[in-house]
């Protein structure tokens, strides 16, 4: 079934949300809260029309929805720990929402808030740390064993950030190389679909021309039998009129 003009400004709109969520934006842009607010009200006045969409495609939009409104409200909180807990629980998009897309957009914005969120969480720990460290450092009532103990921590927790970014890094490796993969196997799925499209097109030919050469054979096979009748007709009428001027020309004998 073709969409409808509310179905299609949903599209465009959802569409341009993603694009806003996946750009960093002022703590005071308001666009995109407008924005959900808006696809709020056109999805509910999509489920109320009798020409709406598949449920499973209304699902889908209505999961889109959800997720950058709560995207909104996660922002919204104060520190970074509430904000990754509260994107931990946000269900992105399944499918993209344009044909443009190779992945669904609202999957990357997930990704790129969780790590957003990560290494403001990081941040956070070791510039707390660090602070205390230089605090205690910058105490006269130190000694050398507690100063060389403070040194020593920071220098583990630098070593920890650097293999926490070293994970970082192959994780998004990882992600890059499952990207390209899911998007060969598209390619092949798309190649196979075109390939099965094409056979079915044959098919369909095929049939149609099957169908037209049995019409002509049964059209052929009637004007036979046609001829056959007309002709089994005439030699009995012939065979009557014989008769009949038998009995004429030689009567019965007394």
């Amino acid at each position: 079934m073709a969409a409808t003009r509310l179905e299609l400004n949903l599209m465009r709109l959802l569409s341009r949300c993603e694009a806003l969520a996946a750009e960093r934006r002022d703590p005071e842009e308001w666009r995109l809260e407008k924005y959900v607010a808006a696809l709020e009200d056109m999805l509910r006045e999509l489920k109320k029309q009798s020409s709406k969409p598949a449920p499973e495609l209304l699902n889908e939009y209505s999961r889109k929805v959800d997720f950058l409104k709560g995207l909104l409200e996660a922002e919204k909180l104060s520190s970074s720990t509430e904000k990754a807990l509260a994107n931990q629980f946000l269900a992105p998009g399944r499918t993209p929402t344009t044909a443009k897309e190779r992945t669904p957009a609202t999957k990357t914005v997930h990704l790129q808030t969780k790590a957003r969120c990560t290494g403001q969480m990081r941040s956070e720990l070791l510039g707390t740390v660090r602070s205390v460290l230089l605090h205690r450092l910058s105490c006269c009532c130190l000694t050398s064993d507690e100063k060389q103990s403070a040194v020593e921590l920071d220098a583990v927790l630098q070593h920890h950030q650097d293999m926490q970014e070293k994970l970082a890094e192959e994780m998004l490796s990882l992600a890059r190389s499952l990207k390209n993969n899911t998007l060969a196997a598209q390619n092949v799925i798309k190649q196979d679909n075109q390939t099965l499209s094409h056979s079915l097109r044959m098919a369909d030919q095929n049939f149609e021309k099957l169908k037209d050469e049995s019409d002509r054979l049964e059209q052929h096979a009637k004007k036979s039998v046609n001829w056959l009748l007309w002709i089994m007709l005439i030699v009995v009428c012939f065979i009557f009129i014989s008769m009949i001027l038998f009995i004429r020309i030689f009567p019965k004998l007394k």
